[in-house]
């Protein structure tokens, strides 16, 4: 992130279609709800003496960005068009996080209105985090939570947090085993290496 700070590439977007009737209220107290509920979305990241460090917050601003695409009539020429402002809708969403700032995720909806055989409600929803607070396990915790708490759901208060797992990895009992692992390993390589020979298709170079 330093190298470039306006690089996406730790960016972790998703875009989802929903079908049917999407109360907007819903999705943002449904998200402010996980913001609360995971220390990892009110973390923000500075530099003190080169050092990074992280920070918790308590609380944390946040809003559902919200975007109606007008769609008139059904025929071939509109569904391009809207197609098209989609696209440069979600493109234009995937844009880089400040790591001062939390929460290190934000959440777009794009209204497109009425249309499809079903004539039901169609939205877009998009869902931008950066790498440092999320991995592909969060992400599917984060939807499955996302759906609960929209229908209504209480879930159960968490019992550990991410933090929490990072200061029992840093404890005594931890490093003790894991100077032990490091401890067999060298053991294990201590001396000359032999040489890895994988059957391939061509030969090893020198």
């Amino acid at each position: 992130h330093q190298f470039d700070p306006q690089d996406v590439n730790y960016n972790m977007p998703s875009v989802l279609q929903v079908s049917g009737p999407l109360d907007v209220k819903r999705v943002e107290h449904a998200f402010r709800q996980l913001i609360a509920r995971h220390a990892s979305l009110r973390t923000r990241f500075d530099l003190i003496d080169s050092e990074p460090m992280q920070w918790v917050e308590d609380t944390v601003p946040f809003e559902v960005e919200y975007t109606k695409v007008q769609a008139e009539g059904a025929t071939t020429d509109t569904d391009t068009r809207v197609g098209k402002e989609v696209d440069e809708l979600v493109s234009c969403f995937v844009r880089p996080f400040d790591l001062k700032a939390a929460p290190l995720l934000r959440v777009g909806l794009v209204d497109l209105g009425v249309s499809g055989t079903e004539q039901e409600p169609q939205h877009v929803l998009m869902l931008d985090m950066h790498h440092i607070v999320s991995d592909g396990v969060s992400m599917g915790v984060l939807t499955e939570e996302f759906v609960r708490l929209y229908d209504g759901e209480k879930l159960a208060p968490l019992r550990i947090q991410y933090k929490d797992y990072a200061v029992w990895q840093q404890s005594e009992v931890h490093q003790k085993w894991m100077q032990r692992q490091e401890a067999y390993w060298l053991d294990t390589f201590r001396g000359e290496l032999p040489v890895l020979d994988l059957p391939t298709d061509f030969a090893r170079p020198s």
